[in-house]
């Protein structure tokens, strides 16, 4: 997860240069209102290929500690190697500890680490949409896997192939905001087995064929791959276990930026958020509108352009 993530839901592939689609979304403004304190402790959740970790280590130096989590192990490996090579010769550079696994175990830490600030791109990156393998996108055929965490048990196939229709239909619906699910769900079923991404996408481009203008303007896949991807990464329950566990590992003064990429986790951080500065009163909100990229970096990164920042600062 994390930096590069897209701006399409399901994680489909845009054109351009490699550069543009590895760019971290909204850096400056995430790093901007992180507020780095230098010698601070700070946890990017989502390190991704390492951009927003590296802009915070550059502004921790060698008394700070950088914490970077990560799901997928390739990218830890990838993190890991540019910031060793960052920090290499400098003698003004923070300890960095990269942990693979979900930013959800931060909640079951027995001895949770008090920090200053906490970064959250979500989403899926463009390591993982780059590689047919993963079976993130339909714009190449792979097998239909999903999983950010190789080490996960459950597959998008195992999912497509196994859960019952109203199951399915529910996961379609509930993840994707699809109002076709049924329909989509049904013909799912009749196809299986289905076992690469491009099987289910002709699948479901044959029961969902866009009917009007607004409906044309997406693949009739694009829902249906977002849902699986989230239902099988369990991205908004950890959302959620993250957010529960801010107010609690942050030091007062201590801010939360959470980057989101569809309506689904805007929703979720907008109203822990709300719901931390009304009614528990920790936080103090920083963003009472979300941050959205400029035309300047919509053009040069078009992943950027539904991008959602909040942040908020704990009391």
């Amino acid at each position: 997860m994390g930096e590069g993530s897209t701006d399409t839901p399901q994680g489909v592939g845009h054109g351009g240069g490699r550069e543009a689609r590895h760019a971290p979304v909204l850096l400056k403004e995430a790093i901007d209102f992180l507020n780095v304190r230098r010698g601070g402790t700070y946890i990017d959740a989502t390190v991704g290929l390492g951009g927003h970790s590296y802009e915070i280590a550059r502004r921790l130096g060698a008394p700070g500690h950088l914490i970077g989590v990560d799901k997928d192990p390739a990218a830890i490996e990838i993190a890991g190697f540019s910031l060793r090579a960052s920090g290499s010769g400098q003698t003004d550079w923070p300890t960095v500890d990269l942990r693979h696994g979900s930013f959800a175990d931060l909640t079951n830490d027995q001895r949770p680490t008090t920090i200053d600030g906490l970064l959250a791109d979500l989403g899926v990156s463009s390591l993982q949409l780059d590689s047919a393998a993963r079976g993130f996108s339909f714009q190449a055929d792979g097998p239909l896997d999903m999983r950010m965490d190789p080490r996960s048990e459950r597959t998008a196939e195992q999912v497509v192939n196994h859960l019952d229709e109203r199951e399915l239909a529910d996961v379609i619906y509930e993840f994707g905001e699809e109002r076709r699910s049924r329909r989509i769900a049904r013909a799912i079923v009749r196809s299986r087995p289905i076992q690469t991404t491009a099987q289910l996408a002709d699948v479901i481009s044959a029961a969902a064929r866009p009917m009007n203008r607004e409906e044309r303007r997406i693949h009739p896949a694009t829902r249906t791959f977002q849902a699986l991807r989230i239902f099988v990464n369990r991205e908004l329950d950890d959302l959620k276990a993250l957010l529960e566990a801010a107010p609690r590992i942050l030091k007062p003064g201590g801010r939360v930026v959470v980057i989101s990429f569809h309506s689904l986790e805007d929703r979720i951080v907008k109203d822990a958020f709300r719901e931390g500065a009304m009614k528990d009163r920790y936080f103090r909100l920083l963003t009472k509108k979300p941050v959205t990229a400029t035309e300047e970096e919509n053009d040069r990164n078009p992943r950027a352009r539904s991008a959602k920042l909040r942040a908020a600062e704990k009391i």
